[in-house]
């Protein structure tokens, strides 16, 4: 199966999820609080080694949960990764050491674990030392000192390890001594000593005819003359790949030169040097002339891999005359390419490949899903690096606008956005990379139709715009929430709501907009997430009224009496309101509601400010305990309601939604005045034609038909309230008889009212 595809993931690897997502019930505990299968099948060796990479993936790998592959004939392991996974030296020796391991990653592991205990542990078994052949420690402490002396433990070193082909020791504190003892090995044939403290590569003339592949990237302590240094390399006769690149970001012009000059000197050097050579990686390394680079090719017709980044010879043109030959560089989209498949692990050119990227994929306007993952890729290898991050979400951004995202599979634009947040929560006060990330969220596919982690992008959106009075931010961000605020859960809108420095923020754009008068999208936007936020949210409802919100509101709709647009978004957030029976009495202001009234009875007024107009209105009336102003006042607005409601035609474009209709009950029971039960019919008819498939089964599913069946037979029901009331229901039940059966797990839609 193509892992990339869109689809379910394979068998094997859904059921190892499931082990790992249950493994606390499936397990027992010693007396050390390492965990013990219960009981278990006799998993095919492979199996084993998957399930302990899933783990660690997952990250769920540690001293407790390591201990099940103690002592057992069920889980067998040969190629054993534990990389960047918290384990002690004493849970690696239980668990690990006793089996007989082919293959070893024990690359960034913390939890005290040094790269001394584990060769110790692992040549503490005499089947481990003939059989483990691959070993990576990249990233570890090496710490021989740790063993000690004299505790009647024998002296180990690599060389007790007999059978390794292959060792990784990049980022360690190797020394020379601890690489003499590497190259006594009479087996190895890739060695990896990257961004190591090794000053002599002598050493390496004790594998010359083994040695296959070394990578030698970084070494800043190097001390050996071009000449010296050239001689070692020129006598490593098997070596087929040789990595000396440098990372030139962190180079002055003095750091390097010996190595620049072994370069230029290979470069132009005989063929008779490195017959075997197949792949040379000096990328980073400066003084690269384009004729030297041209010379060494043409001189090698089995070259296969060069690396060339940043050293400004790739635009060389023998390059492009090789079919066979890959190319790390910045000369064209191929050679960046693989500038980011080849360099994932190393920041620096990461980094480089991206910023050339970014300037190639400026006016892209095709969907690139290559590009978007090798994007992915170095964000997720690097997810600490600010350098890397900023060109990344550039890149995201360019490579997701407008309609390209939509071009993409799902799964790739729901795990980008996550990355996104990942990238948000660990730079929060980059303005710049902030800004990338919300550039990139500002679409409407994205933020309605992509599954990702909405609350924790509310959030974190939110916490931005406290800190930051930039415009064009300032806009982008209130976009987003208004959108997103309207996909969360009831009990996520709920936890927000409960800040009231949210409504405040928000409170504080309306204020200042309104202040001079303007009519732009962050006012908008500021409208509609306020309005959003106060749906069914009685907490938030009550913040807007502490923070002064309906005295701009009322404001607001005054001052803004021409503009439909924002008289309708300031009446949904009052109707939300007037839902909320403990917040009645705030509305209970005689020029408000006449103000209300006016707006209901105005026929020039666009249907959808006078829908909500009667929606407050409806909710007020329908309590005559409640009721606190003038009954003449209440009987003009009953009458109103109805004669208004009766000249309303029906919107073609969906104006509101409904997390519920739990706000209608009250307005539908039969001894209610027949304006208010219109106003609940009407408002019922309206999403129910709109979107008859999901308000049909929420209607059923609420209990709402009956209680529209039972005002269309009652006899004192209006003719106008039961004409639409049996609509309703004739559109439910058409619904429900072409889908069968309700499914009583659906529960109704999570959806705000704003549009």
């Amino acid at each position: 199966m193509d892992d990339d595809a869109e689809g379910p993931g394979a068998l094997c690897d859904l059921c190892l999820a499931q082990v790992c997502h249950n493994l606390d019930a499936l397990c027992s505990k010693r007396a050390d609080g390492s965990m013990c299968l219960s009981w278990a099948p006799l998993f095919p060796q492979e199996m084993a080694d998957q399930l302990l990479h899933k783990m660690a993936t997952k990250g769920i790998l540690n001293d407790e949960t390591v201990g099940i592959f103690r002592n057992s004939k069920e889980l067998r392991l040969r190629r054993a990764s534990i990389r960047s996974c918290p384990v002690s030296a004493e849970a690696f020796r239980l668990a690990l050491c006793p089996h007989r391991l082919q293959e070893l990653d024990a690359s960034w592991v913390s939890g005290g674990l040094t790269g001394a205990s584990i060769i110790s542990g692992l040549a503490s078994n005499l089947e481990c030392r003939s059989s483990l052949q691959r070993l990576s420690l990249n990233g570890l402490h090496l710490d021989w000192d740790s063993l000690g002396e004299g505790d009647g433990r024998e002296h180990v070193g690599f060389s007790s390890l007999r059978c390794l082909r292959t060792l990784s020791l990049a980022n360690t504190d190797l020394t020379d001594a601890a690489l003499e003892d590497i190259c006594s090995l009479p087996h190895l044939e890739s060695l990896d000593i990257s961004c190591s403290v090794v000053t002599k590569l002598t050493a390496l003339l004790d594998c010359r005819n083994t040695l296959k592949s070394l990578i030698a990237h970084q070494l800043r302590q190097l001390d050996m003359s071009p000449a010296r240094l050239l001689s070692v390399l020129s006598q490593l006769h098997a070596l087929r790949h040789l990595d000396f690149s440098d990372d030139h970001f962190t180079m002055d012009d003095s750091d390097g030169r010996e190595g620049d000059e072994t370069v230029r000197q290979l470069l132009e050097g005989s063929p008779q040097v490195l017959p075997s050579l197949v792949s040379l990686d000096i990328s980073g390394r400066k003084r690269v002339t384009e004729a030297a680079v041209r010379a060494f090719v043409e001189a090698r017709s089995g070259l296969v891999f060069l690396g060339l980044l940043a050293t400004g010879a790739s635009s060389c043109d023998v390059l492009s005359s090789q079919k066979n030959l890959k190319v790390t560089g910045e000369a064209n989209e191929n050679q960046v390419c693989e500038a980011l498949r080849r360099y994932r692990d190393r920041e620096c050119f990461i980094r480089e490949a991206l910023v050339h990227l970014y300037n190639l994929i400026t006016d892209i306007d095709k969907p690139r899903e290559d590009l978007l993952k090798l994007v992915l890729s170095g964000m997720q290898s690097h997810p600490t690096s600010l350098h890397i991050h900023l060109v990344a979400t550039a890149c995201v951004f360019n490579l997701t606008t407008q309609d390209l995202a939509e071009a993409m599979p799902v799964s790739l634009i729901s795990s980008t956005a996550t990355q996104l947040l990942h990238s948000m929560k660990t730079f929060p006060h980059h303005q710049q990379l902030q800004k990338n990330c919300l550039l990139a969220f500002c679409s409407e596919y994205i933020l309605q139709d992509v599954p990702f982690d909405k609350y924790l992008a509310a959030t974190l959106v939110i916490n931005w715009l406290s800190n930051h009075e930039d415009p064009t931010l300032q806009r982008m961000a209130v976009a987003v929430i208004s959108i997103l605020v309207a996909k969360l859960s009831t009990e996520e809108t709920a936890q927000l709501a409960k800040d009231i420095s949210i409504m405040k923020q928000l409170l504080a754009i309306v204020q200042q907009k309104a202040m001079v008068g303007v009519v732009d999208s962050t006012l908008k936007f500021a409208l509609s997430a306020l309005w959003n936020l106060t749906d069914e949210m009685p907490t938030a409802a009550r913040n807007f009224i502490e923070c002064q919100g309906l005295e701009l509101y009322e404001e607001v709709l005054e001052s803004y009496y021409t503009e439909p647009s924002i008289q309708q978004k300031v009446l949904g957030l009052l109707n939300n309101i007037a839902e909320v029976e403990e917040l009645q009495s705030d509305l209970m202001e005689e020029d408000l509601l006449e103000h209300i009234l006016s707006l209901l009875q105005d026929s020039q007024m666009e249907v959808g400010v006078r829908y909500f107009a009667g929606g407050i209105l409806a909710h007020l009336a329908s309590r005559v305990e409640a009721w606190s102003l003038d009954e003449e006042l209440r009987s003009a607005v009953l009458d109103q309601l109805h004669a208004s409601i009766m000249t309303w035609t029906q919107l073609e474009r969906e104006m509101v939604s409904y997390r519920s209709f739990s706000p209608f009950f009250r307005l539908l029971q039969t001894g209610q005045p027949s304006g208010v039960q219109l106003w609940a019919v009407w408002a019922i008819h309206l999403v129910c034609s709109q979107n008859t498939s999901h308000y049909s089964s929420m209607l059923e599913q609420e209990g709402v038909t009956e209680l529209l069946k039972a005002l269309a037979a009652h006899p004192d029901t209006h003719m106008d309230i039961k004409g639409l009331s049996n609509g309703i229901l004739r559109m439910v039940e058409e619904h429900l008889s072409h889908q069968g059966p309700l499914d009583p797990e659906m529960g109704p839609r999570n959806s705000g009212q704003t549009r």
